[in-house]
């Protein structure tokens, strides 16, 4: 693995996140409407077993979450997009491993993601959830792990693909609905058994649970020690997947 040729990636990915302020709007815009609207729309009303928080300070670490995972869309969609362009043809032959490409494109998403989430978590203080800087610094490391995962995976099934249409139907399908049922968006106590369990089961619900415990907010969810143990390993098991697959030649590989 050639460390110069994974930050070359990185930084390939930043100048054009900034390049493209649209993204910004994209991946922070919408969740911040979502969490404004139903923060709003529920405040009277949200009344859950072991929360103690009103619905905008219960929903805020799943908007962050929110949008750790359009980052991890948006970003990995480039994939695609390098394919088609020929970039990654490109790097493919080039005399640095597959596992560089790997590393650079994961990280370059997950840096975004991060800068964009704790800008959002920035907004907390407004709606009464101290931000303390060890809290900050606390929720910064795990969006990190949240965003490490989410990218691998994005980045597992763009491989694999040739369209970004195909792409976006997955993430109707399967990465949505991976965040709301992570319990980001109600809480997994009261729900039924059934949908209970499927949160348990569900990776990213430690992942928010961790951030909720980092902002001091707990509450019923399982320990801060056990999120984080799930969230690495959730991290690592993407990443892993994402080298399983990129050693493999994909559509439009050059052999």
């Amino acid at each position: 693995m050639s460390a110069r040729a994974a930050y070359a990636l990185l930084e390939r990915e930043l100048l054009r996140f900034f390049r493209q302020p649209n993204r910004i709007v994209g991946a922070i815009g919408q969740p911040v409407i979502f969490w404004v609207l139903l923060g709003a729309a529920f405040r009277g009303s949200f009344k859950a077993p072991g929360v103690e928080e009103t619905y905008g300070q219960f929903f805020l670490p799943g908007v962050a979450v929110m949008i750790a995972l359009f980052t991890a869309i948006f970003s990995t969609i480039s994939v695609i997009e390098d394919r088609r362009e020929g970039f990654l043809q490109g790097v493919l032959v080039a005399p640095v491993g597959r596992s560089s490409l790997v590393l650079g494109k994961i990280l370059g998403g997950t840096v975004l993601a991060v800068l964009q989430a704790t800008l959002f978590l920035l907004l907390a203080p407004t709606v009464g959830i101290g931000l303390s800087a060890t809290a900050l610094l606390g929720a910064v490391g795990v969006l990190g792990l949240i965003a490490f995962g989410l990218t691998g995976l994005g980045f597992s099934i763009a491989w694999r693909m040739d369209s970004t249409q195909g792409f976006h139907a997955i993430m109707s399908v399967f990465l949505l609905p991976l965040w709301l049922l992570s319990g980001a968006v109600f809480p997994a106590s009261g729900a039924h058994p059934a949908l209970a369990f499927v949160l348990r089961l569900n990776p990213l619900s430690y992942g928010v649970a961790a951030l909720r415990h980092a902002l001091g907010m707990g509450g019923a969810a399982p320990g801060l020690y056990a999120c984080l143990a799930v969230s690495l390993l959730f991290a690592l098991a993407m990443f892993a997947l994402a080298m399983k697959l990129a050693a493999r030649p994909a559509k439009g590989d050059l052999q």
